[in-house]
Formats: C-alpha cells, sequence, structure tokens
C-alpha cells in the first residue's frame, strides 16, 4: 500500500538503498478504518449490511467501467498475494470531477483491497503500452502503479478512490472533488489474497461525475509507520530472525521492500525489537497548510489499535482518529469537521499489533511464526495514516 511514495520519503531522509528495484492501499479517503467492534477472530460477527445508493446531486452522473478482462489471480512469485493493475477508460472529453464512487470486487472473498489512480494525458502513451503487454490483462504492481514515480508524493497520492472490507458507496461532500484531465485514464490495482482459493475476479467501479469548475480539489496525505514484531516468547522458527524474515517479503514483493521496512525506522525513530505490544508510531511535520476532511487508518489481520493526532503532546493536541478495537472487515473513511493544519503542525500516526491473534484468526492458522515487517501481503503487516484534504 503507498509503497512508492514511502520510498520516496525514506530516499529524501537519507535512508538505505536497496539492492534493486520495483503501489497499494488502500484505501483518496476510503481505505481503512474501524471503530469498534471486533470479535475474538478479528473479524466482524456481522460485516455492513448494503447501503441504498445515495440520489445524485445537481450536475451529476453516473457512469461504470470495470475490468477489461476476467482475470484469474495468480501469485507473481512465492506467498499468496498477488497486486493485479488494469487499465480503465472513463472517455473523458472534457476537464470533469469524481465527486463520488462506488467500488464492487467480482469476488469480495478473495479481494483485499482496491485502488484507483489518476493517469493524467502525459501518462497515457505509457499506461497503454504496459497494457499492451499482456494484451489488455493489465500487470503485476505491487506497491503502486509501476509506473515510474507516479504516486511517489505522499502528500497527493493522485487517488481516486480505494475500497476496504466494509467499503461503500464514497460521496464526497458537495463542495470538493477529484479532479481528472480530458483524456485522462484510471488504473485500478487489486489485492488479491489467496490463502482459501482462487476465482475468476471482475471488479467494477461506478463513479459520480461534475463539471463544475468550483469545487475545491480533493487531495489524500499519507502518513506510515514502522511496523516491528518479534516472534512470541518461546516461539521460534527460521523466520523469527529478522533478517530472514525481510529476505522472505523481499522475495515475496521484490527488492524495494528492505527499503522500506529499515527506511521507516530510520525516518521514524523506530526502535528494532520492541517490547512485545508495544506501540509503534510516526511524526512527520506538516508543510504546506491544508484543510483536514476526512480521516483513515490501514492494518492487516495482526492490528488490534490505532490512532491519528494532531500536534500530540501540546495544549493544541487534538485526536482525528481512534480506533480502539480494530476490526480488518469494517473498514472507512471517518469524516471530521473541517481542522485547519498549517506548517509546523506535527501529525502522528499510531499503531499496536497483536501476534496473539496468529491463534485465534482462520486466516493466519497453519503458518508460520515470523517477526513481522511491513509488507504487501494480507498476512504481512502495515501501519498507515491518511487525511483527506482540501488546499487554501
Amino acid at each position: 500500500m503507498a509503497v512508492a511514495a514511502i520510498a520516496l520519503l525514506v530516499a529524501a531522509c537519507g535512508g538505505p538503498t536497496p539492492a534493486a528495484g520495483p503501489t497499494s492501499a488502500t484505501s483518496s479517503p476510503a481505505a481503512a478504518t474501524a471503530t469498534g467492534g471486533g470479535t475474538a477472530t478479528g473479524h466482524s460477527a456481522h460485516p455492513p449490511a448494503p447501503v441504498a445508493p445515495s440520489p445524485l446531486r445537481a450536475g451529476e452522473t453516473v457512469q461504470t467501467v470495470a475490468s477489461p478482462v476476467s482475470y484469474m489471480p495468480k501469485a507473481p512469485t512465492t506467498g499468496t498475494d498477488d497486486y493485479r493493475c488494469f487499465v480503465l477508460d472513463p472517455r473523458l472529453t472534457k476537464d470533469q470531477f469524481v465527486t463520488g464512487f462506488v467500488i464492487t470486487p467480482g469476488q469480495p472473498a478473495e479481494v483485499h483491497h482496491v485502488i484507483l489512480f489518476r493517469v493524467p494525458p502525459s501518462a497515457v502513451a505509457a499506461a497503454r503500452a504496459r497494457d499492451a503487454e499482456s494484451n489488455g490483462h493489465g500487470w503485476t504492481c505491487f506497491g503502486g502503479t509501476g509506473l515510474g514515480s507516479r504516486g511517489a508524493n505522499l502528500d497527493d497520492a493522485p487517488w481516486v478512490g480505494a475500497w476496504a472490507p466494509g467499503g461503500r458507496e464514497n460521496v464526497l461532500p458537495a463542495d470538493v472533488g477529484i479532479p481528472m484531465e480530458r483524456g485522462s485514464l484510471l488504473i485500478m490495482q487489486v489485492h488479491y489474497n489467496l490463502r482459501h482459493g482462487v476465482a475468476p475476479d471482475r471488479t467494477s467501479v461506478k463513479l459520480r461525475r461534475r463539471r463544475e469548475s468550483q469545487l475545491k480539489p480533493l487531495e489524500t496525505m499519507l502518513y506510515p509507520a514502522p511496523v516491528e514484531l518479534p516472534c512470541r516468547t518461546g516461539k521460534s522458527g527460521p523466520l523469527c530472525d529478522r533478517a530472514k524474515a525481510i529476505e522472505d517479503v523481499t522475495e515475496r514483493f521484490g527488492a524495494m521492500s528492505p527499503r522500506i521496512v529499515n527506511g521507516l525506522l530510520l525516518v521514524c525513530n523506530g526502535t528494532v525489537l520492541p517490547s512485545p505490544g508495544a506501540t509503534q508510531s510516526c511524526t512527520r511535520t506538516v508543510e504546506e497548510p491544508a484543510t483536514v476532511r476526512a480521516v483513515a487508518g490501514h492494518m492487516h489481520l495482526l492490528g488490534s489499535s490505532l490512532r491519528v493526532e494532531l500536534n500530540p503532546g501540546t495544549a493544541s493536541a487534538r485526536t482525528l482518529l481512534d480506533i480502539k478495537v480494530w476490526d480488518f472487515d469494517n473498514q472507512g473513511a471517518v469524516p471530521v469537521p473541517a481542522t485547519q493544519i498549517k506548517p509546523g503542525d506535527a501529525i502522528r500516526v499510531s499503531c499496536t499489533h497483536d501476534q496473539s491473534w496468529r491463534d485465534k484468526l482462520p486466516d493466519l492458522q497453519g503458518l508460520p511464526e515470523r517477526y513481522v515487517v511491513w509488507g504487501e501481503g494480507t498476512t504481512d503487516e502495515m501501519c498507515l495514516g491518511l487525511l483527506s484534504v482540501t488546499r487554501p
């Protein structure tokens, strides 16, 4: 999730360089939060029920686009995860704003998340060429779209929208939209988790669109934190060695992995081998003024709690998001009252994970004990805060 962007942050701060090189995420303001209600399995006993579509607002039209093919997922290397990027053409003949979306996985049981990326006219030829290599069947894209440096700006991730378990229709506030230039394409990244079978998938997207130019552009800011989870006391195995664990994620997801894992520690002043149950966090300084409109967080199956704070430890401290009980099956962005952030402010994301979920979750049964680091797979882990913002 958003690996290319995180790698850029690491590089800018002097992070280690990988031996060689190859975006996910979940969820624009749609990728991953829960407000509680988890069960002993870490999944909702009662996933959110479908909700009727919201009525269209003045000037809005709806368009449905879908994967051009029915795709049979297959892990490109070892492991049980497949990240696939598909080109979608909304056939934009004029500049427009996306004002809402519904993403519908064809196979919800095997789709871990979906992200929509904007492809401006200047990058259309590259996207078409990449897609032509597979005759329209897309390409492997761990971390991002795989189109050069696109998606590498943490303060303006070029997302249109995203889906994660529990995601529903996302209708943006009436005064904002996600700009799409005439002739732009979309890249839809689908993360398939293949632990419990494989079936052909054809995921679709329903877009709300408006042409009004007075809408404020909505952007997404990413705030990652390190993940370092040593094996539990009394547990052992080859992957309990941190170096071996990093070699494993590198084999599955490419040479960017060690750069992310070690770089986040460097940038965030993290600790290798933290105490069991320790909260791991990262604080970044705001560089440009913005208004926060929604907040989300993302972890995987070992997640327990997640918090996003503004100026923690100061008189102006404010909690933007506080997920006391993480529920992987109930992820969705949380709107917040318009909150101003300015240069010099601090944003902190903090996550707590728990290795004991290995004994409780069906998705983790039968897997070897391991030192868990940041990784793209469903059975790896992440700690990510996401802010949906508008600029002055």
